[in-house]
């Protein structure tokens, strides 16, 4: 039974604000200062939809009886009428024969839902109360409002429960929450500048509202088009944050596209030149980049560029739309850039967080959607204590991941990326925090990384797991796989770090990462592709900054220089910082090289970051998540200015390991695919070592590869060649550029090769 709306809720501060929506231009997500903003807006304005609790509302909708003058204020507006709908699927869907919106709710502790809805039409906000004996089946509370239109709406809930925080829950009956399955969110229009739109108070944060698109056309991928489905051995991963990428004017994309989905589709020409063939981005889930701001705190100079703070798991975030067009917008602009990308043979992998979100922890919340519609489901709790909430993730709560519901809400995000947007894998940051109970106990078999594991659609992508958290929990190498998952190989970073750098005592940890890590994953059926090897990675130091600083330099961060790690293993070559020393300069251009050929060489899949094409510095800062500024963002003239001498070097080292079949392996080296040149595996105080890989078929021809971190030279006596051919130079750090690498080789070398102080040599055999 349809019934018709008894009261109709007027906001006349959030329709006149809505209302501006259509009016923000491009021009001013490029201009508008948002300080200014900030400063002109009242702190003593008060959210007129915030401002009644759900029993007063209630109380007040049982005094408004249906008067025969009703019908000239349904003129005036919107006529809601509703009945109660289903359960699934949660979120908004289309109701029967594609009529109405059905809106899907799942918070087991709720004692009152309200749903409030702003149609474009009347510039109104609706309020439907849900009776639970007609709009909840189990813990889902459900309503189906039939005269709504497929666009053009924005939506949010009103959540009562129960008891005091003894109880676990976090009640706001006043506050607008997010549906944590909106499929598109809608906010400020424009990255890192307040409006009026957002309706901002100082404390409380933002306003986001759900919003959908069920009337556009479905996305047309095209007659012609294939998803690469690159095998894993063949991956060579670029990390990057979207905004860094071409928010600088020397990008050259256009003010309105300048750090955006479309920004990076006009860059894809760089990225096939560079020779990476997957991206892997930085969050690109709905996130508040002002979130810092706030409150008056050190940090309220920063604006988030990283996005490890979502506030939502389905929707792409609105703001990485070009000219401030909206969510929409934004979703559509994402699958042309996915497309385009797989046009041009590279895999799209997101970087996800689904270990926390943005509300943060107790101390100082930020109410956005989770916390108020059911705490204790979504969060973990101290079990001895409801009052606090468990962080393992750093950020002040955990999500509750192998909770049920929660476990769901996951999945059902990662598939709707799969599906509906073509992404081939994903990066889960702290997925160790997924490895625990609500307890926060650690699991052997965690449910949500078993379900995605053997899920039929997530098991067939890329699964990446970065297998710490901030607890403590450490699982590189023993993360729970099913011979499926990936994960972030630590321990490569660190090793390899060491040894180049001239440690002792490192060089068999250095053979071992190099060689696949078979110590960590040479178990069951699992590959050494599974490891992910990085040197540098978008948390910490870029690769110039390792050989240029000893210590990080974060005082630009507002907390002291406490914050980053302070475990980086880096050397600074002789000098802190920039330097005319012609000497140390020198030296440094050899350890990024060093480093890079090591990183190319070594059997598993390799990660690169961002900027490290041109040896981006940040000045010494390595946590950099929120400056966006010219110290993060990628800069395009500077690339140009070493394209014939650093750069090439770098695209060059990423082509030969492409091309040559015996990189990148499937398997495991045997006995005979190596041999190790070496009599001082016990000597601590050896930095020397060679190797040859051996071309048992494969194609490409043996390689020679030696890497020299003592402060003298080396002489090398090369191993014979096979019958019929010689030792050619591919690479030799200690050459200045073009000699310093030959893609083909040279024309051959002498027997003895003398390998100098802090370089290293490749040699292919042909």
């Amino acid at each position: 039974m349809s019934i018709s709306i008894k009261a109709q809720l007027q906001v006349p501060r959030v329709c006149k604000l809505l209302q501006q929506r259509a009016q923000i231009s491009a021009s001013r997500c490029s201009t508008l200062d948002a300080r200014s903003i900030l400063a002109s807006k009242s702190p003593n304005a008060v959210h007129a939809s915030r401002g009644q609790s759900l029993q007063a509302r209630a109380a007040q909708k049982e005094a408004v009886k249906p008067k025969p003058a009703a019908k000239k204020e349904k003129q005036a507006g919107t006529e809601l009428t509703w009945q109660p709908g289903t359960p699934e699927p949660l979120g908004p869907s289309l109701g029967p024969s594609q009529k109405g919106i059905n809106f899907a709710l799942y918070s087991e502790h709720a004692s009152a839902v309200a749903l409030e809805i702003y149609t474009e039409e009347d510039h109104s906000v609706h309020e439907i109360m849900l009776d639970p004996t007609q709009h909840k089946s189990g813990h889902v509370w459900h309503v189906l409002v039939d005269t709504l239109p497929p666009a053009g709406v924005l939506y949010a809930y009103k959540v009562q429960g129960q008891g005091g925080w003894e109880t676990g829950g976090r009640w706001y009956n006043e506050d607008m929450l997010l549906d944590p399955y909106a499929p598109l969110i809608s906010g400020r229009r424009c990255f890192g500048v307040r409006d009026e739109i957002e309706e901002f108070e100082e404390k409380q944060g933002s306003l986001f509202w759900g919003t959908f698109d069920f009337e556009s056309p479905s996305f047309e991928w095209g007659s012609d088009y294939q998803r690469p489905n690159l095998a894993w051995q063949d991956l060579i991963v670029y990390e990057m944050p979207v905004r860094s990428f071409t928010a600088d004017a020397s990008s050259g994309v256009g003010a309105g596209k300048q750090g955006t989905f479309q920004g990076i589709t006009e860059k894809i020409p760089h990225l096939v030149e560079l020779g990476i063939n997957a991206v892997e981005l930085l969050p690109v889930f709905e996130y508040d980049e002002l979130e810092f701001q706030r409150i008056p705190n050190p940090r309220d100079h920063m604006v988030n560029i990283w996005g490890y703070s979502h506030i939502n798991f389905f929707a792409p975030m609105s703001r990485y739309a070009a000219d401030g067009a909206g969510p929409a917008a934004a979703a559509k602009e994402f699958k042309e850039m996915v497309q385009q990308l797989h046009k041009a043979g590279i895999e799209v992998i997101l970087d996800v967080v689904y270990n926390h979100t943005a509300e943060g922890g107790d101390d100082d919340p930020y109410v956005l959607s989770f916390r108020g519609i059911d705490n204790e489901v979504y969060y973990m709790l101290d079990a001895q204590n409801k009052s606090h909430l468990l962080n393992y993730s750093g950020c002040g709560n955990t999500t509750n991941a192998n909770h049920p519901a929660v476990k769901q809400m996951i999945m059902d995000s990662c598939r709707r990326w799969v599906e509906e947007y073509h992404v081939d894998g994903f990066r889960f940051d702290l997925a160790s925090c997924l490895c625990r109970d609500s307890n926060g106990t650690p699991l052997d078999v965690p449910p949500i990384i078993r379900d995605i594991a053997k899920d039929p659609v997530l098991s067939n992508v890329k699964l990446i797991a970065e297998p710490w958290d901030c607890g403590g929990l450490y699982q590189v190498g023993g993360f729970p796989n099913w011979d499926v998952w990936g994960e972030w190989n630590g321990k490569y970073r660190d090793d390899v770090r060491c040894f180049i750098k001239g440690d002792a005592g490192v060089k068999s940890a250095f053979a071992t990462r190099i060689s696949g890590s078979a110590d960590l994953y040479h178990v069951n059926n699992r590959k050494p592709y599974q490891g992910i090897n990085f040197i540098i990675a978008h948390d910490g130091f870029t690769l110039y900054d390792l050989v240029a600083y000893n210590g990080k330099h974060n005082d630009a961060n507002g907390e002291q220089n406490r914050d980053g790690s302070n475990d980086n293993f880096s050397w600074n070559c002789g000098h802190e910082g920039e330097t005319s020393d012609a000497d140390v300069n020198a030296l440094r251009q050899r350890q990024m090289r060093n480093l890079m050929l090591a990183l190319m060489v070594s059997q598993g899949t390799p990660m690169v970051l961002m900027g490290d094409e041109y040896a981006q510095t940040r000045n010494g800062n390595n946590n950099w998540y929120g400056h966006d500024t010219k110290m993060t963002r990628f800069e395009w003239d500077q690339l140009e200015s070493v394209r014939d001498t650093y750069f090439r070097f770098y695209s060059e080292m990423i082509k030969f390991r492409k091309a040559h079949p015996l990189l990148g392996r499937s398997d495991f080296l045997r006995p005979n695919d190596i041999t190790w040149h070496e009599d001082n595996w016990d000597n601590s105080d050896s930095r020397y070592l060679a190797f040859t890989l051996h071309d048992l078929g494969q194609g490409g021809g043996d390689l020679y590869v030696a890497f020299n971190a003592h402060t003298f030279a080396i002489d090398a006596h090369l191993p014979r060649a096979p019958e019929g051919q010689t030792w050619r130079r591919v690479v030799d750090t200690n050459l200045q550029a073009p000699k310093d690498i030959t893609p083909g080789g040279n024309k051959g070398v002498d027997p003895v090769y003398s390998v100098q102080p802090f370089s290293s040599i490749l040699l292919v055999a042909k």
